[in-house]
């Protein structure tokens, strides 16, 4: 966890490799994922780099995968899942021949295959399209009362002008039918006689798989210049002309045949489809594997391709960041990789002074990963600057569970986030949503914010709008039963009815208060929030610290921490102080009368006085004030908080015009840089040419800086009554539901019909309450929540304006590739 406070320290490093050792020592780096690379060539286009054509290749490899993997969702294959903790290394150049040789020869073997698939199909249509025109001309032949045949059939008389009675017959896509019919009239001039029907078997186009409907004709004319005409139509409407003998015989001939060779194309149609399975089904199980292997290997020489060359032309130099712990990673890499090669020159690393900001790098586990991502949505840690996705871990569960504080709805939500983590091996393995992949990103995080919300349910003694009587309720009821029963709206007085304080949280017999219940909690919640608001302000200016010291700017804590730490302790945690101090100091049992309840004054009213200057009043027999002294020291609290605003504005301008003045060096550089960039300051200061910002600018700044400060001081606390409203809401909402639905039937007459209520309506409680109470309220509070973080809390410290540490990772690159 210590790696969390700050960005690791990185080290810009200088990699001197030998050219037989480079692609064995960068594919070690991508396995290990710890250095950035720079890009040494950037003024060089892609094609005028050394490994060009070694990404063609890989570009090439990628091409055929590509079609392969086509063909094999074409076919419906099932590819095997590849998991991250089976992933093959990067291949070496041997394993890339083989690789590439096996890559051809099955995209070879698998175009031939479809090919020939493509030519039989077709020609399959084809024979069965010609077997239909020769089965249905035969009944159009029958059905010819006109058309007088010779007694053999095996000529078609002529009529009486002497000219030959001919026919054409073919198949046509039924869609076209009308207008084919409508054109050969036309044409004709009614001269063609054409009878038609509809294929019922289905086909299948062989080039697009979709279904033909089709039908057969048989176009009877007179004459050989009508036949071109009617051959020219058919041809233009792309209807497929068959052979069709006159002869009965020789038709019933050639059907037979027909049948014979469907037949046979079927056996090799089959034959062909077995084997091209064959040949997809070996190749659906490496091809995850060929994909990473390629992938790792384009990553390596692309990466190669921002090195530079020595001008021997025996040494790649390449430059990156490195994150300072894993320098002897690293080397150690480099090692590995000369002697895997064996080369006989070892390469070596060199460290390099740097003016440019290093980048910034926050070393995570399965645990705070989803804490470091929320933090990051709003902007990545400014280098070596104070990481409060540390402290989040906490406060983030904290604040959620203050506004979903319910025992009933948290256990769900635990068991939740429990069943992802444990499960989290085999749900990691599975491909889900984007929906899905957040919330198992975040499993750690649920499981937690359901852990605080039954804490904060617990300590708010509230389960399902119901309370638990685990301790014994401390109220006594001093009053006869016939009192209790003819008064619906009788009050217990605490001065006779308590026997003590309830252990922990609220009172269970607060759950039958009718009229003063919401009046009680409004208040113990509404205070509780400003509580917990002020404590998490102070703590966030605390942590400003922190960044002064360790970019040694020690008088933005005289000059900017310590006036806006006085002005909110000496208004806002004060009047938290104050509300401790009523909790303490007036009782229902004390038997001083200005001590009593009746006398504790309101704690709005006091602030609001306080800062106008007002004087309290007080009813008979109390006191105006809590303590004695108070109304003096809360004149001198408010004068020292607006003696902080001119502090704030004036103290750092007039140090850095002083410092100007009396330095002559570049040290004064260092407080004139807005302290909300530290990074961009430290690189400055080493680079030697700082850019004096003029004072006017400096002066508009700070005045800017002190009116939101100070606005913000009273806004982010009044911003966190978000806490009191949302778990106000949460209970209300909890108690109507369970009012309105469940009690519906627990309180229905016994028998089979309320047994048969209490079970539909429990179902249907608890998809409310899951779908309203459990996931509506929970991203509504999980929002709100990350708007305190963001806004009233990270605002006193973190700037955000660093840029991602990204190294050269195989890991990440696959991830990437699968997310896609």
């Amino acid at each position: 966890m210590g790696d969390m406070f700050r960005t690791e320290k990185m080290t810009l490093c200088q990699l001197f490799i030998q050219p037989e050792a480079a692609y064995a020592s960068v594919a070690a780096l991508g396995e290990k994922g710890c250095v950035q690379f720079r890009d040494l060539n950037e003024g060089v286009t892609a094609f005028q780099r050394k490994f060009v054509n070694e990404v063609r290749r890989c570009d090439e490899m990628e091409r055929q995968m590509r079609y392969i993997e086509a063909e094999i969702t074409k076919d419906e294959i099932k590819i095997p899942e590849l998991y991250f903790d089976e992933l093959p290394d990067a291949p070496n150049p041997r394993e890339i021949i083989d690789l590439e040789a096996n890559l051809e020869k099955t995209e070879v073997e698998v175009r031939e295959l479809a090919a020939n698939e493509l030519k039989i199909k077709t020609n399959h249509l084809e024979l069965i399209e010609m077997r239909t025109v020769l089965e249905k001309t035969e009944g159009f032949f029958s059905e010819q009362e006109v058309i007088d045949l010779d007694i053999n059939r095996s000529n078609i008389k002529t009529n009486t002008d002497g000219a030959n009675l001919a026919f054409v017959a073919g198949v046509i896509n039924r869609e076209r039918v009308f207008a084919f019919e409508r054109m050969l009239w036309r044409m004709s001039r009614g001269n063609v006689f054409l009878k038609q029907a509809d294929m019922h078997e289905q086909l299948k186009d062989p080039i697009t798989g979709n279904v033909l409907y089709k039908t057969v004709f048989v176009a009877f004319f007179q004459g050989e210049h009508l036949k071109q005409r009617v051959k020219k139509v058919c041809a233009g409407f792309h209807a497929a002309m068959y052979p069709c003998p006159s002869s009965h015989e020789d038709r019933i001939g050639m059907l037979k045949g027909v049948r014979t060779r469907i037949d046979d194309i079927k056996i090799v149609i089959q034959q062909s489809e077995d084997h091209r399975s064959r040949v997809l089904n070996t190749a659906a199980k490496h091809i995850n594997t060929w994909t990473v292997m390629v992938k790792k290997m384009k990553a390596i020489y692309h990466t190669l391709n921002c090195f530079n060359i020595d001008v021997t032309e025996k040494c790649l130099i390449g430059e990156g960041w490195v994150p300072t712990k894993d320098m002897p990673t690293v080397q150690q890499c480099l090692l590995d990789g000369s002697s895997a090669v064996g080369s006989t020159v070892p390469s070596f690393l060199n460290v390099l002074d740097s003016h440019e900001a290093p980048p910034s790098y926050i070393r995570t586990n399965k645990f705070t990963n989803g804490f470091q991502n929320l933090i990051d949505s709003y902007g990545l840690s400014s280098y070596r600057e104070v990481n409060p996705a540390l402290y989040t871990c906490i406060t983030f569960p904290f604040l959620f569970a203050v506004m979903f504080g319910d025992l009933g709805h948290g256990f769900c939500m635990f068991l939740f986030g429990l069943s992802m983590v444990i499960y989290e091996k085999k749900l990691g393995r599975q491909r889900r949503g984007e929906i899905l992949n957040i919330m198992f990103s975040g499993r750690y995080i649920i499981m937690l914010m359901g852990l605080f919300a039954c804490y904060t349910g617990f300590t708010y003694n509230d389960i399902f709008s119901k309370s638990l009587n685990v301790f014994g309720s401390k109220w006594r009821i001093r009053y006869n039963t016939t009192t209790v029963l003819t008064n619906p709206t009788l009050q217990l007085n605490p001065e006779y009815a308590t026997v003590g304080v309830y252990p922990w949280g609220l009172d269970p017999i607060w759950q039958l208060a009718d009229d003063n219940q919401i009046i009680f909690t409004n208040s113990y919640k509404m205070k509780l929030s400003v509580i917990f608001g002020v404590l998490h302000m102070i703590f966030g200016l605390c942590l400003s610290v922190e960044n002064f010291i360790y970019f040694k700017r020690y008088s933005s804590i005289f000059l900017e921490f310590l006036p806006q730490a006085l002005f909110l302790l000496l208004l806002f945690g004060y009047m938290v102080f104050m509300m401790f101090f009523k909790w303490v100091k007036y009782s229902a049992t004390s038997d001083i009368q200005s001590n009593s309840p009746a006398c504790a004054p309101s704690v709005l009213i006091t602030f609001i006085k306080m800062m106008l200057f007002g004087e309290m009043t007080a009813l008979p027999g109390c006191d105006a004030y809590m303590f004695s002294g108070q109304a003096q020291l809360e004149k001198i609290f408010v004068i020292v908080a607006v003696v902080c605003i001119p502090w704030i504005l004036l103290g750092k301008p007039f140090w850095i015009m002083f410092t100007r003045r009396n330095n002559k060096t570049t040290s004064y550089d260092v407080e004139s840089i807005d302290e909300d960039k530290p990074s961009e300051s430290k690189a400055a200061v080493a680079h030697g040419e700082p850019e004096e910002e003029p004072m006017s600018e400096i002066f508009i700044h700070q005045a800017i800086h002190t009116i939101e400060y100070v606005l913000s001081t009273i806004s982010h606390t009044a911003s966190y009554l978000r806490l009191w409203a949302l778990s106000l809401a949460h209970a209300e909402l909890s108690q109507v539901l369970w009012n309105m639905v469940l009690r519906l039937g627990l309180t229905m007459n016994s028998g089979y019909i309320g047994i048969v209520a209490v079970f539909f309506l429990f179902g249907f409680w608890t998809l409310l309450t899951i779908a309203i109470m459990i996931m509506m309220e929970g991203l509504s509070a999980f929002l709100h929540t990350l708007r305190l973080h963001w806004v009233e809390f990270m605002s006193k410290f973190y700037s955000g304006e660093g840029y991602a540490f990204q190294p050269f990772s195989f890991k990440i690159l696959i991830e990437s590739n699968f997310d896609d």
